[in-house]
């Protein structure tokens, strides 16, 4: 049996003060990546797995928790990506790294729109490569059990979270299960265009319930597959991609079905 706690991995960013959306849940603004969201998926996890969750864990004790670890890293000024980790015996723990800074809203990237609009953002246009072979072995919710992620992406040559992205190397890679069906990348939810919406693959096919999807489906920005899933035989190289998740926001690429990557 797979041993595994949970995790939550979020941004810290004082530009996220800027946007209501991310508001903290009583209305003032929050640094943290939708940290109420977290905390959500945090205790329905736990629940679900019959682990004990500390009666004190509220948005206070959870932001308290992330506010230790990033005064760890710098004067609570400049971004960090924030690791919280809750073992099955109720322990929670953080610690935080330096980020890049974002110079958008993060959810901006989900109006675009690949029929009529031409993209002259500044952010770069992430390569998004195709996995070979199906993905096992996955828990869907999100915990430490990295290994089959951390196997697709050696499958798609790409360097281990944390290094530096050379130009001979995919960003991502996208996860499709043993039916072929498009799960997630190793990192993020995704949506593709489809009939004029993006649409993101349904849970049932062992995607993790990531934070930045759920507020996505809650405001019209993406949908859910429900009768047609999106396979692998539907995935067209060059097409675009929407990517997301709780530390990044929404980006934008664009699918590399051949194996290779951008010069």
């Amino acid at each position: 049996m797979v041993s595994f706690s949970l995790l939550c991995t979020t941004r810290f960013d004082p530009f996220l003060e800027k946007f209501d959306w991310n508001n903290a849940p009583d209305g003032s603004p929050s640094s943290y990546l939708l940290l109420n969201y977290q905390l959500d998926r945090f205790i329905s996890s736990a629940h679900l797995n019959r682990w004990a969750v500390p009666d004190a864990l509220d948005y206070s004790a959870l932001k308290k928790i992330c506010d230790g670890a990033v005064y760890k890293v710098n004067d609570g000024k400049s971004p960090c990506k924030v690791r919280v980790i809750l073992t099955p015996s109720g322990d929670i723990t953080a610690s935080a790294s330096p980020a890049e800074p974002l110079h958008y809203d993060p959810i901006a990237r989900s109006q675009f729109n690949p029929d009529a609009d031409a993209y002259t953002q500044s952010d770069p246009i992430l390569l998004i490569s195709v996995d070979t072979r199906p993905t096992l072995g996955t828990i869907p919710m999100k915990t430490t059990h990295r290994k089959p992620y951390d196997d697709a992406r050696v499958r798609a040559g790409i360097p281990p979270l944390g290094t530096p992205r050379t130009p001979y190397h995919p960003d991502d890679v996208i996860l499709f299960n043993t039916s072929g069906v498009i799960m997630e990348t190793s990192i993020c939810n995704v949506a593709f265009y489809r009939e004029g919406r993006w649409f993101t693959p349904s849970l049932s096919v062992g995607c993790i319930p990531g934070v930045f999807r759920r507020w996505l489906l809650e405001n019209g920005r993406i949908y859910e597959t429900e009768e047609h899933s999106i396979s692998l035989d539907t995935i067209k190289h060059n097409e675009w991609v929407l990517v997301f998740n709780g530390v990044m926001g929404c980006q934008l690429g664009r699918v590399c079905c051949d194996g290779g990557a951008s010069q």
